[in-house]
């Protein structure tokens, strides 16, 4: 992936102003919420953690998805990098989602975990790609890793689709999108933090294939 350093740089930074901005608005600035239960009024701000580290998780995995779909077509190794190091990243802001959902739902629910139908197809989504890279390490030739995980990379991201419907198709505690409220003032900053973290992830996917192409590079040398 071509990119010069002093635009990763430059990407970094807007990064850290914007995350920063939209973490001091969601923690200070704003004050409690009217709610019918004393633990929301101040339990919302998760709302604005949750949600972009959710919509990365989708992203990561969606790209997954893309450069597995072009490295079937093409056979070529960088694709499966791409692959690849979105889907580490994907994993990771995966195991954040469920983390901050289960803060959100020991106040909410009353237990960290209910097996609610969110929670365990996240949970699923999140088994789907620990056995990809469970595929991936016990396979030592690189273009049967990049040709299996691949095939592993498109039919995983059923998950996503399914994660998402899980409100709608069973009976759940977890609210639906649509049921968020949030004032004229609250929204811009939800919105910079989910551009923010979608950024974080780009700056993060570059340093990774540019590491594993560097890795590569090094054991050919060898």
């Amino acid at each position: 992936m071509e990119f010069k350093r002093g635009y990763a740089l430059a990407l970094l930074g807007t990064v850290y102003i914007m995350v920063l901005f939209g973490m001091y608005n969601a923690l200070v600035v704003f004050g409690p919420i009217e709610s019918r239960t004393k633990p929301m009024e101040e339990l919302y701000r998760n709302v604005f953690f949750h949600i972009p580290i959710n919509a990365t998780t989708y992203t990561a995995f969606t790209v997954t998805l893309v450069f597995s779909l072009m490295y079937l077509k093409t056979r070529d190794l960088k694709w499966d990098r791409v692959a690849s190091s979105s889907a580490k990243l994907g994993i990771i802001f995966c195991s954040l989602t469920l983390f901050t959902g289960m803060v959100w739902a020991k106040p909410a629910w009353g237990s960290y975990w209910n097996w609610d139908p969110r929670e365990t197809t996240t949970l699923i989504l999140w088994f789907i790609f620990a056995s990809y890279f469970a595929l991936r390490s016990s396979i030592v030739n690189k273009e049967s890793k990049a040709r299996l995980s691949a095939i592993l990379g498109v039919f995983g991201y059923a998950g996503i689709p399914l994660t998402y419907i899980s409100t709608t198709m069973w009976f759940s505690l977890h609210p639906r999108l649509k049921e968020f409220s949030l004032s004229p003032q609250m929204r811009p900053v939800l919105i910079i933090m989910i551009v923010g973290v979608l950024l974080l992830y780009g700056y993060l996917l570059w340093l990774e294939v540019k590491l594993q192409e560097l890795e590569d590079t090094t054991t050919k040398a060898i």
